[in-house]
């Protein structure tokens, strides 16, 4: 190779996505343990009772996560309730999820809640 010579530049390609049929989907853990590490590393209060309900209060109070297997809510279908609350004290909105909803797609729910840091949408 002689001083003048040049190589051309090839960037790595990024490995490409699995097929959809190959896909792992999300399909079990009913457990609350990756929403209450997600919660607890953004500085949320987790407790559990007595009854082995959890219980998540987000650092300034206005958003609510239960995971609420002994309730009677949970006997109905909803294991997780999501309260979100005006700074006035009043129901915002409000989300639950069945015990069929993988625990890791609360979380992620969770974790996009989290990640928008404002009550303001784009659109308006």
């Amino acid at each position: 190779m002689s001083p003048t010579t040049t190589i051309s530049f090839q960037p790595l390609s990024e490995p490409p996505l699995p097929a959809l049929g190959a896909r792992q989907w999300l399909l079990e853990c009913h457990c609350a343990r990756p929403v209450t590490d997600l919660l607890h590393g953004q500085g949320w209060d987790v407790v559990t009772d007595l009854d082995c309900n959890v219980h998540c209060s987000s650092p300034d109070r206005r958003v609510y996560v239960g995971f609420l297997p002994e309730s009677r809510e949970a006997a109905r279908g909803e294991l997780w309730h999501i309260h979100v609350t005006d700074k006035d004290a009043t129901t915002a909105w409000r989300q639950a999820f069945g015990p069929d909803t993988p625990a890791q797609a609360v979380a992620g729910f969770l974790a996009a809640l989290i990640a928008v840091p404002t009550h303001y949408c784009t659109c308006v």
